[in-house]
């Protein structure tokens, strides 16, 4: 049986939608080329898994996991990075709700939440996330930090919002000043998005 391949999402926007906080060449490049190439980086890996099931040979598998967890989480961080923003006009914080709700009870305030989000995101080591997931054990929302896309998780949380601290994803409008580029997601976040996700859980 054919494997299914997995293919890029068309961005929910245009490309120039989420200016002046993104500019389009950025988001251009970041979809259009780094995205794609987690997208082929997964369909790849997952080819030379099945080539090495029907040989029987697994000599390469730590390699071959490894690369199947970057660029499988790459990709799946990548998506939901796209649907986690909106153009400026639509960005609505929530002012009701479950998903508020639980926000107070875990952190407080909305506020507390992307101060820390934010603090989290700003101090990932290198190239990562900044992460705010739901964990499924304690049921609570937790704020997650993921050195490159796949390193310092924690098994069964589901991601509810991520922001993309590799520098290709500000570095030509902002430079070294990832700050200001987290401080400005906020301008362009979609919470609505965050909400859906949040009342699907369970």
């Amino acid at each position: 049986m054919k494997m299914e391949e997995y293919a890029l999402p068309p961005l929910p926007y245009a490309y120039n939608a989420l200016e002046p906080y993104i500019d389009e060449q950025t988001l251009k490049i970041h979809h259009d080329r780094h995205h794609q190439g987690y997208v082929n980086g997964l369909n790849q890996t997952l080819k030379a898994l099945e080539d090495a099931r029907a040989k029987g040979d697994y000599a390469n598998i730590q390699a071959l996991e490894k690369l199947l967890a970057f660029h499988g989480s790459g990709h799946i961080f990548h998506t939901l990075f796209w649907e986690n923003m909106c153009p400026p006009s639509e960005s609505k914080e929530p002012t009701s709700g479950a998903f508020l709700e639980q926000v107070r009870r875990d952190f407080g305030s909305l506020g507390n939440l992307k101060a820390q989000l934010g603090a989290a995101t700003k101090a990932v080591e290198a190239s990562g996330w900044g992460v705010l997931a739901w964990e499924p054990v304690g049921k609570r929302l937790v704020v997650l930090q993921a050195e490159n896309h796949q390193k310092l998780t924690i098994w069964g949380v589901t991601p509810l919002l991520v922001i993309d601290v590799w520098e290709h994803a500000y570095y030509l409008k902002y430079q070294n000043r990832r700050a200001d580029f987290v401080d400005n997601f906020w301008k362009i976040a979609n919470w609505k998005k965050v909400e859906e996700r949040f009342n699907k859980i369970g």
